[in-house]
């Protein structure tokens, strides 16, 4: 499922962006990242060495996260199985590969595949650190602390929001110690847990400074709008069939049946209490920490969420387990496999990325040599040239309000101060090609194809997804 026409579907924005850091030496690489991105490194290290093995191609980049989803399953069923038994471990990778949310991300060239699998293994170590590696074995062996501290480290490592994690698993060790009811039976000494936090902290602090800068850009200004109650319960939903379609008015029933699903797994967990308050500060604590962060600037995202549902499933797996009647849990299992089977579909089917591969054909078969290339977002030039590299075609290429990252912004917004070196570049052209595209949030007042209005005239408009390709010529005198 997650290699099915994986190369298929365009490259967007993101991911081209993410090829694009990734051919860069590393030492440039890191040095871009912490410039203009938003993200740790980690996951662009591993995508920089993976293209220098089997190259660049859509399907070659993409396969990276493919594996490492793929990686994710066993490691989700092993601890599954130590925290629910065998059964639940089964149900819950079950859930996890069946996941069109996490299908979708095993078919993109970002970090969030990468980021699903380092907090399952750190989880998975956790859960060593509980019983050590066998029933009755002593907690806190060599390989569990190694493995807690280095996939911890890792998954911070992955995604800012992944702190939230730490945080998480340290409310739950806080919450052990002083709440008695949930004290974790054979748990390691609180002096081994502080030095391995402070190990964590250790390894991710060389990307701190970076962290700080890359904090302050999004702290100034960010694209994500304020989150809503809806969109909390959307991304609840999509972490359990995403995109899911009407089904004739049916999708009401499933998203209830995940509801009683929920329900009975925690009526099952009720008596192993540090099983369910793990779950449930892994689970709460991701989306309560991005909601009032949000409040000062908004940052909730489902995608990086995308941990948050490896205690949703456990949870599930445990719900549908605690059915024990074989018609109960085969009626279960139908409803999970039917609505991630029709949100597959969709997804296969009908889910498109932004067009960048037929606007770069569509330039390349029309342009003249003396043509310019217009960008408004400037970084929308890094998915077309992805594209346009094939066709051997060798343009003039510019952006408004400015060159290709010029300003050390990833996103700069188009303002009337621009406007002069704008039509300084339009000065003597003949022709100008405009790739037109987010313009919602770098140019919302149009003031790019207004200037162009004022010189040129519209000669050619085609719509992709996700853009459009505009030529102005101008008149002839």
């Amino acid at each position: 499922m997650r290699t099915w026409e994986i190369g298929r579907k365009t490259l967007w924005l993101d991911e081209a962006f993410s090829v694009w850091l990734a051919r860069h030496p590393l030492g440039e690489m890191l040095a871009w990242i912490a410039r203009l991105d938003q993200h740790p490194p980690l996951y662009y290290m591993l995508l920089h060495f993976w293209i220098r093995l089997v190259g660049d191609g859509p399907a070659a980049v993409r396969l990276l996260s493919a594996l490492l989803s793929t990686l994710a399953i066993p490691a989700v069923y092993c601890l599954g199985r130590r925290l629910l038994g065998p059964t639940g471990g089964v149900l819950a990778a079950l859930i996890l590969a069946l996941s069109p949310f996490h299908v979708r991300f095993a078919q993109e060239t970002r970090m969030y595949a990468l980021l699903t699998l380092n907090a399952s293994l750190a989880l998975l170590a956790l859960t060593h650190l509980r019983r050590g590696p066998r029933p009755g074995a002593a907690p806190g062996t060599a390989r569990a602390w190694i493995g807690y501290v280095v996939f911890t480290a890792a998954t911070m490592l992955t995604h800012h929001t992944a702190l939230l994690f730490l945080l998480a698993v340290n409310l739950f060790a806080l919450g052990s110690v002083l709440w008695r009811r949930l004290r974790i039976p054979h748990a390691p000494s609180l002096t081994s847990w502080l030095l391995a936090q402070l190990a964590v902290l250790m390894l991710w602090s060389p990307w701190l400074t970076a962290f700080i800068g890359q904090a302050a850009g999004v702290e100034r200004e960010f694209w994500i709008p304020a989150p809503t109650f809806a969109a909390v319960i959307a991304a609840l939903k999509t972490f359990l069939s995403d995109m899911l379609p009407p089904l004739a008015g049916r999708s009401d029933l499933i998203w209830a049946g995940y509801v009683v699903l929920g329900g009975l797994g925690i009526a099952a967990l009720r008596k192993r209490g540090p099983v369910l308050a793990l779950l449930v500060v892994l689970f709460l604590t991701p989306i309560g920490g991005e909601l009032l962060v949000s409040l000062r600037r908004p940052v909730f995202y489902d995608r990086t969420l995308i941990w948050a549902t490896i205690p949703l499933y456990l949870v599930l797996a445990a719900g549908i387990a605690h059915l024990r009647r074989r018609p109960f849990v085969v009626a279960a299992l139908g409803l999970v496999v039917t609505a991630n089977a029709a949100s597959l579909h969709e997804y296969y089917a009908n889910f498109q990325k932004e067009e960048w591969d037929r606007a770069a054909g569509y330039v390349a078969a029309r342009a003249d040599d003396d043509d310019l290339l217009l960008f408004n977002a400037t970084w929308v030039q890094i998915p077309f040239d992805y594209y346009f590299r094939a066709y051997g075609r060798t343009l003039a290429e510019r952006g408004a309000p400015t060159d290709l990252f010029a300003r050390g912004v990833l996103e700069p917004k188009m303002t009337e101060s621009d406007l002069p070196r704008l039509r300084a570049l339009l000065a003597g052209q003949r022709r100008v090609w405009l790739i037109y595209s987010h313009n919602w949030y770098t140019d919302p007042q149009g003031l790019i194809p207004a200037a162009l209005a004022q010189e040129f005239a519209l000669s050619e408009m085609r719509r992709f997804v996700g853009l459009e390709v505009r030529l102005y010529e101008r008149a002839a005198r």
